[in-house]
């Protein structure tokens, strides 16, 4: 017998660098109960993109009203652009025993927890070392003084909200991080507040047979 579970939303957010997408694909990967939130933009798609499977695209009004109706449980606006997180197919999923995770920010973690203040599990990837970061920047093709000196500043800001996050991970080794994201993972979903159907199993298990 199974407990039937609530979802739950994994956030896991790091400065640029600091190895978030690549943990979170190797999640995706491994792990089929795992699903990316897809989310709302009011860009243009680029070539190859789909609409609901990398964004939902819409215009700059129809966000403004997903806005006025609580339809978004967060959303950001980037120079000029909107971006935000629906509501609807992540409360599905949640109600369907099945995880989401976000690809978001520290402000997006303070709201995604507003929204969903029971169904929110934060982790935050930091680098081993300034050093390290600004390496690992550099290794992805810019030399410009100026745009890494901007990229280590927001760096630092996004890292002193670390302790905004239930968890907090040093980046060191890119397998031993996955597994110990997966770790987090595994104890999010036994935490008992989350197993809705444990009073029912405990109550099967108190039957005489």
């Amino acid at each position: 017998m199974t407990i039937a579970r609530r979802g739950l939303c994994l956030v896991i957010a790091a400065p640029s660098g600091a190895g978030k997408s690549s943990i979170t694909r190797a999640l995706l990967a491994a792990d089929e109960r795992l699903t990316l939130s897809v989310s709302v933009t009011t860009r243009l798609p680029r070539p190859g993109e789909q609409h609901g499977v990398h964004y939902f695209f819409h215009s700059a009004a129809e966000f403004d009203a997903m806005v006025e109706a609580g339809a978004l449980l967060e959303y950001a606006r980037v120079f000029g652009r909107g971006y935000g997180s629906p509501r609807g197919p992540v409360e599905r999923a949640l109600a369907e025993g099945r995880d989401v995770v976000f690809d978001i920010d520290w402000q997006g973690h303070r709201q995604l927890r507003a929204s969903l203040p029971d169904d929110v599990v934060g982790l935050f990837i930091l680098p081993p070392s300034l050093a390290e970061l600004e390496a690992r920047l550099r290794a992805r093709g810019s030399d410009d003084p100026a745009e890494i000196a901007g990229r280590m500043a927001a760096a630092q800001d996004e890292m002193s909200h670390a302790g905004e996050f239930d968890h907090v991970l040093v980046n060191r080794d890119f397998d031993t991080s996955v597994a110990a994201t997966r770790a987090v993972l595994t104890a999010a979903r036994l935490e008992s507040h989350r197993q809705i159907g444990l009073p029912g199993f405990l109550a099967r298990l108190r039957e005489r047979p």
